[in-house]
C-alpha cells in the first residue's frame, strides 16, 4: 500500500523541585541561560511527526523551509524564496545555512527529510490532506509537486512536522534523532526522558546567535507547580499557567488570544454514543455559558462553533446546523469521560461536565491523567467522550487541515471515530478552493461536522503564559508554534 504524503522523485509538585535545582536566580545569574517549565512532556521520543514536533518548535530547535509568524503570515526560513511555476509545481531556493552538526543544508538533504516525513509510521497531520513529491531542481533549489493544486503549500511547509534535519538524524527505520541534528537557533544536547531537557545555543545559526546561551527545560504537568516555580523565581518561563493564579502572578501572567477551542469529542463508532440520539442528548445537556464564566474566570468565550474569534472571517458567521438527530432520553447509560491534567482548566471542566451529564440521566466515570498516558487510548476509541483543548489552525494556519485530521474517515487524529460521507465530501471541497470560496466552504464543512454531534464545542480560549520579571523577547504566539525565540533573554 502506498503511503500518503511525500513520495521520493526518481531523480506533581515534586517536578517543580527538579526545576528548582538552579535556585532562585535570574537568567543573567545562570550565565545567560533560561529555565523553563513546559506543560507537556515528549510522548513520541521527540519525533517531529507528532505533537513533539510542536515542542521542538516552541523551544526553537527546528527550522523548516518556511516559517509562520504570530500573525499567521508565512516568511522565508531555510528557503530564501520560492516560485509557483504552475498550479501544482513550486520551486524553493535554499539559503546558505548549516545544520547543528555542521552539515550544509543542501537540496539532497531537504528532499531526504521530506521523503522521510512521508514515510513516517504515523503520518504527520499536516499531510493528512496532501500528497507531495520533492526532487532536486538545481545546486540550491528543490522542486515540490502536489497531486492537486495546493495554495497552502508554503504554509504547510512551515509546520514543525516538516522541519528539515541533517541526513545524520535519520535511522534505517525512519526514526528521527533531533539531538544536535536540527537547524534552529538552539540545539538539543541532552534529554532526560519525560523529566527534562538541555539546549545550548547554536552559534552557526543562519539568522545569527540567539540572545540566551541556552535553555534548561523541565516538563511539569502540574499546573500549580509551574506557576509556583515562576513566582518563587526558580524559573523564568512557565507555559500555560492557570487562570486562577492570574491575580497572584500579576504582570507575570501574559494574556494571549488563541485559535484554540476546548471541545468534547464523542465516540461515534462504539459504546453508548454510537447512537446519534444520545450524542444529541449530550449536546443538549452541556451548559457552555456557565463553564466559560466559572472555570475560565473570563479568559474564554462560550464556543459558537469549532472555529473561534481567532478567525475573523468565521467569527459570528457560522452557518445554521440542520439535520441533527433528535435528542434521545438518557436512561442510565454508562459513559467514560477522559481528559488530561496538562492544561489547568480541563479537569475542572470535565468535573462540571460530569455533573451536567449525570443530571441529564447518564452515569459518568471520569478519567483524568497526564496527556501522554491518554493519547493512544483516545485515538483507539477507548473513551466515550474525550475533552481536549485543540488548536484549530495548528497544521497550516488554516482550519482545513484540522477538519481533515480530526473529522474525516482517514483523518490521523480522528478521536471521534467519525465516518461520514457528507463530512468527507465537505472537507474535500474546502481543500480544493482558495480565498473567500474556501472560507465559505470551511463554514459549510463545520456545519456538516456539527450535524453529526461528533464534537461539542465548549469554549474558545485565551492563554496565560508565565513570564518572569526582566525576561525579554518571549514570543506570545496565538498559533502556539513559538515560545522561546531568538531574542529571548533573562
Amino acid at each position: 500500500m502506498r503511503r500518503r504524503g511525500f513520495l521520493l522523485a526518481a531523480a506533581g509538585a515534586g517536578m517543580a523541585g527538579l526545576t528548582g535545582a538552579c535556585g532562585s536566580f535570574t537568567g543573567t545569574a545562570r550565565g545567560g541561560r533560561i529555565a523553563v517549565d513546559l506543560a507537556f512532556a515528549p510522548t513520541q521520543s521527540l519525533s517531529p511527526y507528532g505533537d513533539d514536533g510542536l515542542l521542538l518548535s516552541r523551544l526553537a530547535v527546528v527550522d523548516g523551509l518556511t516559517r509562520m509568524d504570530t500573525d499567521g503570515a508565512i516568511h522565508p526560513a531555510l528557503a530564501e524564496k520560492w516560485t509557483r511555476t504552475d498550479a501544482t509545481t513550486w520551486e524553493f531556493t535554499l539559503r546558505d545555512a548549516r545544520f547543528q552538526d555542521g552539515a550544509r543544508v543542501t537540496p539532497q538533504a531537504v528532499v531526504g527529510a521530506l521523503w522521510w516525513a512521508g514515510q513516517a509510521k504515523v503520518q504527520p497531520r499536516v499531510l493528512s490532506d496532501a500528497e507531495l513529491t520533492a526532487s532536486v531542481a538545481g545546486d540550491r533549489s528543490v522542486r515540490i509537486t502536489t497531486k492537486t493544486a495546493d495554495p497552502l503549500l508554503p504554509a504547510r511547509l512551515a509546520n514543525p512536522s516538516l522541519a528539515i534535519f541533517s541526513p545524520q538524524a535519520y535511522g534505517k527505520d525512519g526514526a528521527v534523532d533531533p539531538i544536535g541534528h536540527a537547524a534552529g537557533p538552539f540545539a538539543l544536547t541532552k534529554v532526560n526522558g519525560a523529566v527534562s531537557a538541555t539546549l545550548d545555543r547554536f552559534d552557526g545559526y543562519w539568522r545569527g546567535k540567539a540572545a540566551a546561551r541556552g535553555v534548561d527545560v523541565t516538563f511539569v504537568a502540574d499546573n500549580s507547580a509551574r506557576a509556583n516555580a515562576l513566582r518563587s523565581g526558580q524559573i523564568e518561563l512557565a507555559e500555560f499557567v492557570p487562570a486562577a493564579q492570574a491575580l497572584i502572578l500579576g504582570e507575570r501572567a501574559r494574556e494571549v488570544p488563541t485559535v484554540r477551542t476546548t471541545t468534547l469529542y464523542l465516540n461515534t463508532r462504539a459504546g453508548a454514543l454510537a447512537d446519534a440520539g444520545l450524542r444529541a442528548a449530550v449536546r443538549e445537556a452541556v451548559d457552555t455559558s456557565a463553564l466559560a464564566r466559572s472555570v475560565y474566570e473570563g479568559y474564554a468565550k462560550r464556543a459558537t462553533g469549532l472555529l473561534g474569534p481567532g478567525f475573523a472571517w468565521a467569527d459570528g458567521k457560522q452557518l445554521p446546523v440542520t439535520g441533527r438527530a433528535k435528542a434521545a432520553r438518557a436512561r442510565g447509560q454508562r459513559l467514560t469521560l477522559a481528559t488530561y491534567t496538562n492544561r489547568a482548566e480541563l479537569p475542572e471542566v470535565a468535573a462540571a461536565l460530569q455533573q451536567q451529564l449525570e443530571q441529564a440521566g447518564f452515569r459518568v466515570r471520569l478519567v483524568v491523567k497526564d496527556y501522554a498516558r491518554l493519547e493512544a487510548g483516545a485515538l483507539d476509541g477507548d473513551y466515550d467522550a474525550f475533552l481536549m483543548s485543540r488548536s484549530t489552525a495548528l497544521d497550516t494556519g488554516d482550519p482545513v487541515s484540522y477538519l481533515a485530521s480530526d473529522f474525516t474517515g482517514d483523518g490521523s487524529f480522528n478521536i471521534a471515530q467519525l465516518r461520514d460521507a457528507a463530512v468527507d465530501a465537505a472537507v474535500r471541497e474546502a481543500a480544493a478552493l482558495e480565498g473567500a470560496e474556501r472560507q465559505r466552504a470551511v463554514l459549510s464543512a463545520e456545519a456538516a461536522i456539527l450535524r453529526t454531534d461528533a464534537a461539542v464545542p465548549i469554549v474558545h480560549e485565551e492563554h496565560l503564559q508565565g513570564v518572569g520579571a526582566g525576561v525579554r523577547g518571549i514570543v506570545l504566539d496565538p498559533y502556539e508554534r513559538q515560545f522561546v525565540g531568538l531574542e529571548t533573554r533573562g
